[in-house]
């Protein structure tokens, strides 16, 4: 039975030359009982597309039909939960679901009332923080607080607008669990708009894609045939998981290009040699390193944080060892708060160091350096200065020799790498996150750093623009091969990227918990990562990592080799699978690595 129906929707913003078409002849139909997620672009429409179906706006053109009656208006019957959370700061957390359950249900009597709202914050695991008001509570817990007051209501549709979307990846991955608990639980309705693709299919029984903006649209559903409970570990080994996630994966990355105008040019960047790579090194190290003066151009040595709080000297990081090869991208990755903001903090000179070392070409790191340069996850650019003057700013200090023809060649090329050949002379303030990312990006390049610093550069954007922007970080650093520490927490983008995984353990006194070799080609595609078997075998280890560090956890070094070593049995597996599958007619075929 249809629940709710959507037909030709059409939605415009602005007047005269200023109006965008958002949404153009959307139809969905969602039948009792089905979980529905929609994926899609930023900007692409999806809240539109959310508050359409709520009867919180109007459309052009097109209606939504709710039990076969037109909806003109928003209905008790209708939950919603945007990413924010929208919770009233001075209430706790009983008071703000309670304020929800005694408008919709004042002709229950108070005790019934009270029941709904207790059952609610237990079901959502809030019992011990009742009491506390929004500003007490983390981001997860005032998410929690935002489902139990929209189920509170017990809607027969409830809508989800990303509402996991602003949340580190362990919180994220406790959520969704939970999410998927209680959807079992109240049987309800639902519709999930997401730009996580497995979120989507560890949820929903179907996947529809949304075509990018603007006149964006719904395009044809992945149906998700998998039984349920599903488990996330089970079904990163699942072959038609695989299967159905690269599908998706592609089609997305399919509509991004063939939406995108492509963007061609000549621009080739002038010989021109940085201050930072112009001073000569002393002749004791070129000496010392002649042997292997690779093996440690970037080096950890017990490097140690300590911060003062009024119950005595916390060391965030301790005993923190670690070498990098010049040339090598390395991604680090752990759960929130383990101190890998703390080591790229203190290898940019912006923290200092409490105890050990960390040496760079030969160079003790003490402050900061134009041989070090940072991206930040917010890109903190001057709002006010153009694409290219933001990235003037540091190639004028980098290059005092060169003339300004050569700095100008300098800037356009690293913009037009990333894509702003067109947009280069636009404020800041005027340009969107993924454009202001992409201008840190060329700014970073531009400088012809030793070492490139990335503090989960795409944390802030959705999946699509951060697989846009990793393709192009790929592509720019594949020519300058500059040494990257990458911090990220994200599983997939840390596999992409990285030459090895150092994976950190919790915090207080963290340090390297395990470090794995990524070996898989370069120069890597998404595309064919996706379909590459030994991928999802890296995937695994990481993901299992952290799962047993969770919640503080210190794990023994047996139960971490263990993780390593089922990776590796996994990919001799895949390998003699590869091998045998290339043999059985006689003919000598190379293997085909990313």
């Amino acid at each position: 039975m249809t629940v709710l129906e959507a037909t030709r929707l059409c939605k415009h913003y602005g007047v005269g030359d200023g109006s965008v078409n958002v949404l153009h002849d959307v139809n969905l139909k969602v039948e009792k009982g089905e979980f529905v997620a929609v994926v899609g672009y930023s900007g692409a429409g999806k809240t539109t597309l959310i508050s359409l179906l709520a009867g919180l706006i109007e459309s052009d053109s097109g209606g939504v039909l709710f039990h076969n009656k037109e909806l003109d208006q928003p209905t008790d019957n209708i939950g919603v939960v945007f990413q924010s959370y929208s919770l009233m700061p001075w209430l706790s957390v009983e008071e703000n679901i309670a304020l929800a359950v005694n408008a919709v249900c004042a002709n229950q009597t108070r005790k019934a009332r009270k029941n709904t709202v207790n059952h609610y914050i237990d079901l959502v695991g809030l019992s011990h923080a009742r009491t506390r008001k929004p500003s007490e509570l983390s981001g997860g817990m005032r998410q929690r607080v935002a489902l139990a007051r929209a189920l509170a209501i017990k809607p027969e549709v409830l809508l989800l607008d990303e509402p996991l979307s602003a949340l580190d990846a362990l919180t994220r991955s406790r959520l969704q669990g939970e999410l998927a608990m209680i959807c079992e639980k109240e049987q309800c309705t639902i519709v999930l708009i997401t730009n996580d693709v497995d979120e989507a299919i560890l949820l929903a029984d179907r996947v529809i894609p949304m075509t990018p903006a603007p006149s964006a649209t719904l395009a044809d559903a992945f149906p998700v045939p998998f039984a349920r409970p599903r488990d996330r570990h089970e079904m990163n080994s699942d072959k038609n998981v695989i299967a159905l996630r690269a599908s998706i994966i592609k089609y997305l990355m399919a509509m991004n290009r063939a939406n995108e105008a492509e963007q061609q040019t000549a621009l080739v960047a002038p010989n021109v040699v940085p201050i930072t790579q112009s001073v000569s090194t002393p002749k004791a190290i070129l000496q010392a390193t002649s042997a292997n003066p690779n093996a440690r151009y970037l080096q950890f040595s017990q490097t140690e944080k300590v911060y003062p709080t009024p119950e005595g000297p916390l060391s965030v990081v301790k005993d923190f060892d670690l070498c990098l090869e010049k040339g090598e991208f390395v991604t680090l990755i752990g759960h929130s708060g383990c101190g890998k903001s703390t080591v790229l903090s203190m290898s940019a000179g912006l923290t200092d160091i409490s105890s050990g070392a960390i040496i760079l070409d030969g160079t003790h790191v003490t402050t900061t350096g134009p041989d070090r340069a940072v991206v930040f996850q917010s890109p903190s650019l001057m709002p006010w200065l153009t694409a290219y003057e933001n990235v003037s700013l540091g190639v004028d200090k980098v290059y005092p020799n060169a003339s300004k023809a050569e700095r100008h060649d300098v800037i356009c090329y690293y913009l037009a790498k990333v894509g702003l050949a067109d947009a280069m002379h636009r404020q800041a303030k005027e340009l969107s996150n993924g454009m202001c990312q992409r201008v840190g990006i060329a700014r970073a390049f531009a400088l012809s750093p030793k070492l490139l610093l990335l503090d989960e550069p795409f944390g802030m954007l959705d999946s699509v623009t951060r697989w846009e922007l990793q393709d192009v970080l790929m592509e720019v650093w594949d020519r300058t091969k500059v040494t990257t520490v990458c911090v990220t927490h994200d599983v997939d983008e840390a596999i992409l990227l990285g030459d090895r995984v150092v994976m950190m353990s919790n915090g207080p006194s963290a340090k390297v918990g395990n470090i794995m070799n990524v070996n898989l080609e370069r120069p890597r595609s998404r595309d064919a990562l996706l379909s590459h078997p030994d991928y999802y075998a890296y995937r695994e280890e990481l993901m299992d990592f952290l799962e047993v560090y969770e919640g503080g956890a210190n794990p023994d070094q047996s139960v971490l080799d263990a993780i390593a070593n089922k990776r590796s049995e996994r990919l001799a597996g895949n390998h003699s699978l590869n091998s045998l599958n290339l043999s059985v007619n006689d003919k000598p075929v190379q293997e085909k690595v990313v």
